[in-house]
């Protein structure tokens, strides 16, 4: 979708459907009060009216709710209710007058979540739908317009950030959304090195079965061993000419996980096509922020396999080595993505010198039970780095709920004959327990994990709907915009 920002007045934008905020309370612009149906307009928040001023003007009247309640999540979803109904009108076109606001919530904000809700709700995924020939194809939304007025300049740089950050997440989701028989580790391989090809600054590398047993990667080498799709592992470095600090990303990409020998319930295991989420964000995020040319260097690490029973699958009880040289008694196989993240995750420091850390993996279902689908879990071994990785979330609205670390959650990771095991008998604090086993390979560096198992699918708001979210891709280019800024 192309966005727009102008300080032309909204009747001037030449779009197919306009669409105007109105708080309660408060009138309508003076141009709509006279026109018929204006009567039926209310402010009550989602409530939308449409008008027609004259000729072939179509003026959407969306209700705000109360103006002191105002802030960029109400922008996202009155910008994706806006995309809806342009769809029925048939319309390519959609110009939003930017709301004056409340003062906390600043125009380049507003303007940002407008741009971040239409891009969202534009997301279509239909490539496997068989449509008849002769029907004509359905209009597409590929135009929106802000009319910033005076603020037109000021939003430019946040709107251009919102809006490239939206076309990652898409990208994502539309990763999340492809099953399994098509996105294999390969196939996501194949996708960083398509990434890498498109920017000067980004180089990918890719390790097959055979370098990530020879590297010492116990953890991934051993989920991957009962599937017949060949694991990767993918690393897209990120480095511009100016650059200070090193972020380390690191996503999970189980692109289809049964459980193992520990198998899951047939009940939705369809949906586990999506316990690459994570790692699709990390991959997409490093393409926003080298589109955006942002001055921080980036380390991306995504490990990638099926979780498969077969016949050479590892079994509960086995004992493996991880790249740290830390031993792990698999207890349960389908717990087996911490496993392949202690790996990426010593690789990320160790190796590819990251200064500070962010995990983010659809880890555990327990945080679904914590926090539902409206927070992601966040760990952190540092409060200001945990600081810096909530805020980013606050601002995107890719919200994160602080989850504590204590030792006695260290004792639950502790194995009865290696260092550490991946599932505890007792069945306590599971995402804590998943967080604090992490924590043994991050060699103390400033370290986040993000668990969103509740956030990655199934969300709901309007913008995303249900399915695929495309969680973190704007967490992360935000975290990056204000690395780089400060």
């Amino acid at each position: 979708m192309r966005v727009e920002v102008t300080s032309e007045p909204l009747g001037e934008t030449q779009a197919d459907l306009e669409a105007v905020g109105i708080f309660e309370g408060e009138e309508l612009p003076e141009a709509l009060r006279s026109v018929e149906g204006a009567e039926d307009v209310r402010a009550t928040f989602r409530k939308l009216t449409l008008l027609r001023p004259g000729g072939d003007r179509r003026v959407l009247v969306v209700g705000l709710g109360k103006r002191g309640e105002l802030g960029p999540e109400r922008l996202r979803v009155a910008a994706a209710l806006s995309v809806a109904e342009a769809g029925r009108y048939d319309a390519s076109s959609l110009a939003w007058e930017l709301p004056d606001g409340h003062p906390k919530s600043g125009g380049a904000n507003l303007a940002a979540a407008l741009a971040e809700g239409a891009v969202l709700a534009s997301f279509r995924f239909d490539r496997f739908k068989s449509r008849d020939p002769e029907d004509p194809s359905p209009e597409k939304l590929d135009r929106l317009v802000i009319a910033a007025g005076s603020d037109a300049q000021e939003v430019g740089h946040p709107v251009e950030v919102a809006t490239i950050a939206s076309e990652a997440a898409n990208r994502a989701r539309e990763l999340q959304a492809l099953p399994s028989n098509v996105v294999t580790p390969t196939y996501l391989a194949d996708r960083a090195r398509e990434i890498a090809a498109a920017h000067d600054a980004v180089g990918a590398e890719v390790m097959d079965r055979a370098e990530i047993e020879d590297l010492g990667m116990g953890g991934l080498a051993a989920v991957a061993r009962g599937s017949a799709e060949e694991p990767r592992l993918i690393v897209l470095r990120y480095e511009p000419t100016e650059a200070g600090e090193t972020l380390g990303l690191v996503g999970k990409a189980v692109t289809f996980d049964t459980g193992g020998i520990s198998i899951k319930p047939a009940a939705k295991m369809e949906e586990m096509k999506m316990d690459m989420s994570g790692g699709a964000a990390v991959l997409e995020a490093v393409d926003a922020i080298a589109e955006l040319g942002l001055p921080i260097r980036i380390v991306a690490c995504v490990p990638a396999t099926e979780n498969m029973p077969g016949g050479s699958a590892t079994k509960p009880g086995d004992i493996i080595t991880q790249l740290n040289g830390k031993t792990v008694e698999v207890n349960n196989t389908d717990a087996e993505g911490r496993l392949i993240l202690a790996d990426a995750l010593t690789y990320c420091v160790r190796d590819l010198g990251a200064d500070r850390v962010v995990d983010i993996a659809t880890l555990t279902g327990g945080v679904l039970v914590a926090l539902g689908s409206t927070y992601a879990g966040l760990i952190s071994n540092d409060d200001d780095w945990a600081e810096r990785v909530r805020s980013a979330a606050e601002r995107t609205g890719e919200l994160a709920w602080r989850l504590p670390l204590h030792p006695e959650y260290k004792d639950l990771t502790r194995g009865s004959d290696a260092d550490l095991t991946n599932a505890s008998a007792k069945r306590k604090a599971s995402p804590i327990y998943a967080g604090s086993f992490l924590e043994e390979f991050v060699d103390a560096k400033p370290w986040a994990h993000l668990d969103i198992a509740g956030t990655a699918w199934d969300v709901g708001r309007p913008y995303v709907g249900n399915g695929p979210t495309g969680y973190g891709v704007r967490l992360f280019v935000a975290l990056a915009d204000e690395l780089a800024a400060s």
